[in-house]
C-alpha cells in the first residue's frame, strides 16, 4: 500500500494532505471547547464561526511556509520546526478573532492557547506518523537491513541521513559504551559490541556502517576484524564535514576497503619542514601521471611551490592529472602555476630543454617501469627506461644546478631475482656513485665539472619502499575486479608474502624523506609488517560480503585458486641490504648504508649495460647486471 501511494501524482498527495489539515483544524476546535467547557461540545450560533475560520486561517500560513512542499517520509527536525512556526503564525492571527468573540459572545478565551496547541500535536503527529508509515516500507525484503557502528553523534547524523532512503532499513545500533546497552536512539536499539555476531544473525543483517570517524586506527582494525568474519558488507562512513556541506549523500558511503585493514595511523608532519624544500620553488615530478608521482603532485601542490612541471610520456595520464590539479588549485584558492610537459625521460635533449626553461630547484623522479612479469618479457625496454632515464634526469640535474634530486626506488631492488628489480638496484647505483663522485662527470663535450669550482652540488637522494595499495600492477586492483567478476581470485603461491603501504602515506614520507635529505642519503619507509597474499584475498573476499568457496566450505561464493609464481619472482620482499640502518628525525623513515660501485669503474659497466640493452642483447644485458649487483640472479623462480 506505502508503495501505492508514493507512486501517486504529486498534486494528488497534496490535496489529501490539505484536507487532512482542514480536518484537524476543524477537530482541534472541537476538542478545545470540549476540554475547557468539559462536556461534550455541539456549536451553537457564533461558534460555528470559529470553526469556519480556523481552517481559513491555517491553510494559507502551511502554504506560506512550504509545509505542502516536504515529502512526508523524508520529514525530520526542520520540518517540525516549520510546522511549528507556522502553528504559531497561525495562533497569532486566530487571536483577535477569539478574542473579540470573548467580548461579543462569552467565547472562552483560553482558547487562545489552548486551540492552537492542540492543532500543534495534531499536525506534528501526523507528519510524524506519516513518516513512519512510509518509511516501514523500507523494512521490507528488499531493503539493506543495516546496522551502524557507532551511537554517538556520527552515528545519529548518519541514521537521520539514512531515514528518507528507500533501500536501507536500520535495525540497531552498535557501540562499546556498555552505559548504552538497551538504550535506543529515535527509537532503534542500542545493542553491545560483544554482541555483533548474534545481532548480525538474529535480525539477518546484511550491511555494518561504521560510524566513528574519531576512533584510533588500531580500534578501527579491531572492529573491522570482529566483523569481516561475518556474512554482513561492511561500509564507511564519509567524514561528516563532507555530508553536512551537501557534497556527499548516503548514496556514497563507500564499501569497506583492504586499505582500511592494512593503512597504519596517520604519518606524522612537519610543515615546516616540508614548506621549507617546497613553498616559493620550481618543482619538477617524473611520471607525474603514475599512482604515485600523481600523489606526490596533489601533496605538492598543497605546499604552494612557485611552479609545479609534470612530466609523462602518456598523453591520457598528463591530462588527467592536470585537469585533476587545475581543480585542486581552484578550490583550495592557490596560485601554483601549473605546467604539464610530455616527455620521455629518456630523451636527453627534451628533458635538458625543459630543464632550461623552467630551472626546477627540486625534481622527484617517479617515472619508471615497475611491473615485474611485463619488464621480464620487455627485459631490454625495462632496463633503458629504468636505467637510461635515472642517468639521463641525473645528468639534466647536473647541468641545470637543481638543488634537490629524489629518486622514487623500490623493495625489488634489494637482492632482485629480476630485471625491474636490477634496473631499479641499478639507477639507484647511479645516484650513490655520483653523488661519492669528488667531480661530476658530465658537461659539454663530456668534461667534467668540479665542485671544487664552486658549482652548486645536486644533492642526490634515493626513498626505498615496497607495493602501495591501489597502484597500477597492484595485486589489490586485480582482486577487486575478479571478485566482481565473481572469481574466482589468481595468488601465485600459498606462502607469497608483501609489504604494503597506502598510496597517500608512502607520497608523504618521500616528501619529508627528499627534505632531510644530505648527500647520497639512501631511505627506506617504515612498512610494518608483510602480508600474506593469501590472507589478502580472503580479507578482500570477506569485506566485500562474499565468503570463500574452499574444501572447507564448499558452498562459499568466491574460490582462490594457485598460479605459481612467475618468473624472477620471491615469495618475500626485502627493504635492506646493508646491516646497521641508522634513524632519522622521522619514526617512519630509516637511512641505510650499502655498498656501490664507484663511479670510474661502474661507469663502463654502465655503458656496457646499455649499449647491449639497446642492442637487444638480453644475455649481455644480464650478465652485465650480475657483475653490477652481487647475487642477482635473474629469472629464479623461488628464492627461499
Amino acid at each position: 500500500m506505502q508503495k501505492s501511494i508514493l507512486g501517486w501524482p504529486r498534486a494528488k498527495k497534496q490535496l489529501i494532505v490539505v484536507c487532512l489539515d482542514i480536518g484537524l483544524s476543524l477537530f482541534s476546535v472541537w476538542l478545545a471547547f470540549t476540554l475547557r467547557l468539559d462536556a461534550f461540545h455541539r456549536p451553537e450560533g457564533v461558534e460555528w464561526l470559529l470553526y469556519a475560520v480556523a481552517p481559513a486561517l491555517a491553510i494559507p500560513v502551511f502554504i506560506k511556509f512550504g509545509l505542502y512542499r516536504a515529502i512526508f517520509r523524508y520529514t525530520g527536525m526542520a520540518a517540525i520546526l516549520a510546522t511549528g512556526k507556522a502553528v504559531a503564525v497561525y495562533g497569532i492571527a486566530l487571536f483577535p478573532f477569539i478574542w473579540g468573540l470573548y467580548h461579543w459572545e462569552g467565547i472562552p478565551r483560553s482558547l487562545i492557547i489552548l486551540q492552537p496547541v492542540i492543532f500543534l500535536l495534531f499536525v506534528s503527529s501526523s507528519r510524524t506518523l506519516g513518516w513512519h508509515w512510509l518509511a516501514g516500507s523500507n523494512s521490507g525484503s528488499a531493503a539493506r537491513r543495516l546496522l551502524i557502528y557507532g551511537a554517538g553523534t556520527a552515528g545519529a547524523q548518519t541514521a537521520a541521513a539514512l531515514s528518507g532512503v528507500d533501500h536501507y532499513a536500520l535495525l540497531g545500533f552498535i557501540d562499546d559504551d556498555h552505559s548504552k546497552n538497551g538504550q535506543s536512539i529515535n527509537g532503534v536499539p542500542v545493542f553491545l559490541a560483544t554482541e555483533i555476531p548474534e545481532t548480525i544473525k538474529r535480525l539477518s543483517i546484511t550491511d555494518v556502517l561504521l560510524a566513528m570517524p574519531s576512533v584510533s586506527r588500531k580500534r578501527r582494525n579491531q572492529i573491522i576484524g570482529q566483523l569481516q568474519h561475518s556474512s554482513a558488507r561492511i561500509r564507511s562512513l564519509p567524514s561528516l564535514t563532507d555530508l553536512a556541506s551537501g557534497r556527499i549523500t548516503v548514496s556514497d558511503f563507500r564499501d569497506l576497503d583492504i586499505e582500511d585493514l592494512l593503512g597504519r595511523e596517520p604519518v606524522t608532519s612537519d610543515p615546516e619542514l616540508l614548506a621549507r624544500g617546497l613553498a616559493g620553488h620550481v618543482v619538477m615530478v617524473t611520471g607525474a601521471g603514475g599512482s604515485i608521482g600523481s600523489e606526490l603532485c596533489r601533496q605538492i601542490i598543497l605546499q604552494k611551490p612557485k611552479e609545479l612541471v609534470l612530466i609523462d610520456h602518456s598523453e591520457f595520464l598528463l591530462y588527467r592529472i592536470h585537469q585533476e590539479l587545475l581543480q585542486l588549485i581552484a578550490h583550495a584558492d592557490l596560485t601554483v602555476r601549473l605546467t604539464p610537459r610530455l616527455a620521455n625521460v629518456c630523451n636527453f635533449e627534451r628533458i635538458h630543454a625543459i630543464c632550461r626553461l623552467h630551472k626546477p630547484a627540486v625534481i622527484y623522479h617517479a617515472a619508471a617501469y615497475k611491473h615485474v612479469p611485463l619488464v621480464e618479457q620487455n627485459s631490454e625496454e625495462g632496463v633503458i627506461n629504468n636505467v637510461l632515464g635515472t642517468l639521463t634526469m641525473a645528468r639534466v640535474a647536473i647541468e641545470g644546478r637543481v638543488d634537490r634530486f629524489v629518486l622514487i626506488s623500490t623493495d625489488k631492488a634489494v637482492r632482485p631475482t629480476n630485471i625491474m628489480g636490477g634496473s631499479k638496484r641499478i639507477a639507484e647505483m647511479i645516484l650513490q656513485s655520483l653523488a661519492a663522485n669528488n667531480e661530476y662527470p658530465f658537461g659539454k663535450s663530456d668534461c667534467s665539472i668540479r665542485a671544487s669550482e664552486g658549482t652548486r652540488r645536486t644533492c642526490f637522494s634515493m626513498v626505498r619502499f615496497g607495493n602501495v595499495l591501489g597502484s597500477s600492477g597492484s595485486v589489490v586492483p586485480l582482486f577487486r575486479s575478479q571478485i566482481a567478476a565473481g572469481g574466482p581470485l589468481t595468488v601465485t603461491h600459498p606462502g607469497i608474502t608483501r609489504y604494503f603501504m597506502t598510496i597517500p602515506e608512502a607520497a608523504q614520507l618521500v616528501l619529508h624523506a627528499g627534505a632531510m635529505a644530505e648527500e647520497g642519503d639512501l631511505f627506506v619507509l617504515d612498512m610494518g609488517s608483510p602480508v600474506k597474499i593469501i590472507d589478502l584475498a580472503k580479507q578482500m573476499i570477506a569485506l566485500s560480503g562474499h565468503t570463500v568457496r574452499d574444501a572447507e566450505n564448499p558452498a562459499g561464493d568466491i574460490q582462490i585458486t594457485f598460479t605459481g609464481l612467475r618468473p624472477g619472482e620471491k615469495l618475500f620482499e626485502e627493504l635492506l641490504i646493508g646491516e646497521n640502518p641508522l634513524p632519522t628525525d622521522h619514526p617512519r623513515i630509516i637511512r641505510a648504508r650499502e655498498d656501490f660501485v664507484r663511479w670510474p669503474e661502474f661507469s663502463g659497466y654502465l655503458q656496457e649495460l646499455l649499449s647491449a640493452a639497446h642492442c637487444g642483447n638480453s644475455h649481455l644485458m644480464q650478465e652485465t647486471m650480475c657483475k653490477l649487483i652481487p647475487g642477482f640472479k635473474p629469472k629464479t623462480v623461488v628464492i627461499q
